[in-house]
């Protein structure tokens, strides 16, 4: 007997994350931490559109509490009889995590580290943000991870011939 195509396999699919691919680049990550994000209905809709951009964007820790600062969120507005246009929004957005957690970052960010958001997650019932402490790199250790990724992609590349 065959399966049944579920309702929505029709539909289009989209990622599941929002991935700040610069941070992983420009940062020398270190511990990870998954928060919660407050979010409004109509940035919950463009997070799950994936109308969102993580590059350049930061954490800060104000009064005890971690904010999002500068992460771009798309947002759709609509307007009686006029199609639907989307502006930018910007605005310092809180995120949700323990008091130890926020301590411990505290401590750690003193330290010439910054508070980098690397991955914005939708899979879920929840959206959850996965933030890292990161040591910015210098020029010339960005130089040297592009000629890493160049060689090994080389690498790469002559092993498929060679099957």
């Amino acid at each position: 007997m065959a399966k049944k195509a579920s309702r929505n396999s029709a539909k289009h699919h989209t990622p599941k994350t929002v991935v700040n691919r610069r941070a992983r680049f420009d940062y020398e990550l270190k511990d990870e931490l998954k928060t919660g994000i407050a979010l409004t209905g109509m940035e919950v809709r463009a997070a799950r559109d994936n109308h969102v951009h993580l590059r350049g964007a930061f954490v800060t820790i104000r009064g005890g509490e971690l904010w999002l600062n500068n992460a771009s969120f798309s947002l759709k507005v609509t307007e009686r009889g006029q199609q639907a246009a989307r502006t930018i929004d910007t605005r310092p957005r809180k995120l949700l995590a323990h008091k130890k957690e926020i301590l411990a970052l505290e401590a750690a960010a003193g330290k010439g580290t910054s508070i980098v958001p690397l991955r914005l997650i939708t899979a879920g019932k929840y959206i959850k943000l996965v933030i890292a402490l990161g040591k910015g790199k210098k020029r010339y250790d960005k130089r040297e991870t592009i000629k890493r990724r160049d060689s090994e992609r080389e690498a790469q590349r002559s092993m498929k011939e060679w099957r």
